[in-house]
């Protein structure tokens, strides 16, 4: 029977086995998309009213794609870098 090899594709695309390289645990790694979806959400908020406080997305995104997705695609493409934040 021809068809297709199924690829499965895990909870986050890109696999968190790769985006934890960008951060010093997974926590960090929670803590850093979070933020910059933060700033990709509000960037879209103010696009109508004109002011561009934050910095939009700096990969190609995709009809109605999550600010988190894009954000770690970001991270994933070495767009990013975390600082370490003293608490």
């Amino acid at each position: 029977m021809a068809g297709t090899v199924a690829s499965p594709e895990g909870i986050t695309n890109p696999p968190i086995d790769d985006l934890i390289e960008a951060a010093d645990s997974k926590y960090a790694l929670v803590i850093f998309a979070a933020k910059r979806a933060r700033q990709i959400n509000a960037y879209y908020s103010q696009l109508g009213e004109g002011l561009l406080e934050y910095v939009g997305p700096l990969v190609e995104t995709h009809v109605q794609e999550k600010p988190l997705s894009v954000a770690l695609r970001e991270i994933n493409s070495g767009l990013l870098v975390a600082e370490p934040t003293e608490g």
